[in-house]
């Protein structure tokens, strides 16, 4: 992703995206229908169908590939994008696979959902998880089960709720302090 000029490869990951997406619908329309999905899975509320991905997918690819690239470029020490690089894949993945696990709890209704997805809005507290890398694991992770639509909802529910938090406690911080910055007026 980052040894290659920063449109290619963002082009190469969204055409990527978009292809997988019409392979898994697909899948999906051959295997009786191409279904949608209820908001909170409640059938009093509208559905979104997941015909939406083509759409949604490889747009939210583009864009948060593009966040995160344009992040990578402000680094100019030595080994910074590398590590930077490094750490973003993990991300990514983290979030991947919690998505995942998320996605295949609800599928064989598992107790532990709801584990699961309050234990995402804590973890994201903890982990800073508004940044793009986990929108975008997050996300990915739960596409194959919950269609397009609905996971980028709750991945930006997720991370705009941990983004708050952190600039509130940031707030709160700079109140108790005075206003003062971290280590003012120290010899």
């Amino acid at each position: 992703m980052f040894a290659r000029p920063d449109l290619q490869s963002r082009l190469i990951l969204a055409t990527s995206a978009f292809a997988a997406e019409v392979l898994h619908l697909g899948w999906e329309y051959t295997q009786g229908g191409v279904p949608a999905h209820h908001l909170l899975n409640n059938p009093d509320l509208p559905a979104v169908s997941n015909w939406w991905g083509l759409l949604v997918v490889p747009l939210l690819v583009w864009f948060l590939v593009g966040r995160i690239q344009r992040r990578a470029a402000t680094l100019v020490q030595t080994g910074s994008r590398e590590r930077f690089r490094t750490l973003a894949q993990t991300r990514f993945a983290v979030a991947f696979l919690w998505a995942a696990a998320l996605a295949l709890a609800f599928t064989f209704g598992h107790p532990a959902v709801t584990w699961i997805f309050f234990g995402a809005f804590a973890a994201a507290l903890i982990a800073g998880a508004w940044r793009a890398e986990y929108v975008l694991g997050f996300a990915l992770g739960m596409t194959l089960t919950f269609g397009a639509v609905l996971p980028v909802l709750v991945a930006s529910t997720i991370a705009a709720c941990a983004f708050a938090v952190h600039l509130l406690f940031g707030a709160a911080m700079r109140l108790t302090r005075g206003g003062r910055a971290r280590g003012a007026g120290l010899p």
